[in-house]
């Protein structure tokens, strides 16, 4: 596999890649798929980078709105709502990968170098990325339902229930748990009460769903027995 990787017949695949605005692209993939397996170790938090949801468009037309909210609105006026947004990030990412690739193999071997080429670049840029935010609204609007319904459940059935911390910490802003559901586990957001703070391997009880946030606040489990 490694021999046809590093053969001259990819030369070409390579000199795509790495060519702009591919490369703008490949950049973005690249640090969504390191993000992942940062997350996967439990090093971050996979929704770290959420804001907060808006309901309704009726939320965007507020006179003095947060950016956060303006941000929110805008998100949600290209459908890119009820899914995490590392998720979001990650499709746009791989979509706009693929277009940019294709769009510089079959069309740009008939753009001339130099000024041109640059400027044929960011117009296929602002058009892939376009492009892009539309497909992965389309994927995701069948997953909203899901991750909605997967929320709701979560939160009725695990509430009360002993976790155990994956990430290096957890306070009042980060964490991450896993929690043994009987089949393939859980993992959920947590937050810490004021003033506490656990590490990975405690074990945590989960005693309230923040629904702002998309988390539970827990204590410890020798905390919780106290109680």
């Amino acid at each position: 596999m490694f021999a046809i990787l590093l053969s001259s017949k990819m030369d070409p695949f390579y000199a795509i890649i790495l060519s702009f605005p591919t490369a703008i692209f490949s950049v973005l993939l690249v640090f969504c798929l390191l993000f992942w397996l940062v997350a996967i170790l439990g090093m971050l938090d996979i929704s770290f980078l959420d804001i907060p949801d808006i309901d309704s468009e009726a939320d965007m037309g507020d006179e003095g709105a947060s950016t956060p909210d303006a941000v929110a609105g805008i998100i949600l006026k290209l459908g890119l709502n009820g899914v995490p947004l590392t998720i979001i990030i990650t499709i746009i990412a791989l979509v706009g990968w693929l277009l940019s690739y294709y769009i510089v193999h079959f069309i740009f071997v008939y753009v001339p170098g130099g000024l041109l080429h640059y400027i044929a670049g960011f117009f296929s840029l602002a058009i892939t990325l376009y492009i892009s935010v539309i497909i992965t609204g389309k994927i995701i609007k069948p997953l909203r339902p899901l991750f909605k319904k997967m929320e709701q459940d979560v939160e009725r059935l695990v509430m009360g229930q002993t976790a155990i911390v994956r990430t290096s910490r957890v306070d009042q802003s980060f964490g991450e748990a896993s929690l043994d559901d009987g089949g393939a586990g859980l993992i959920l957001k947590i937050r810490a009460s004021e003033g506490a703070k656990y590490k990975r391997g405690d074990k945590v009880v989960l005693i309230e769903y923040l629904k702002e946030l998309n988390a539970f606040r827990v204590v410890s489990e020798k905390e919780f027995v106290g109680l």
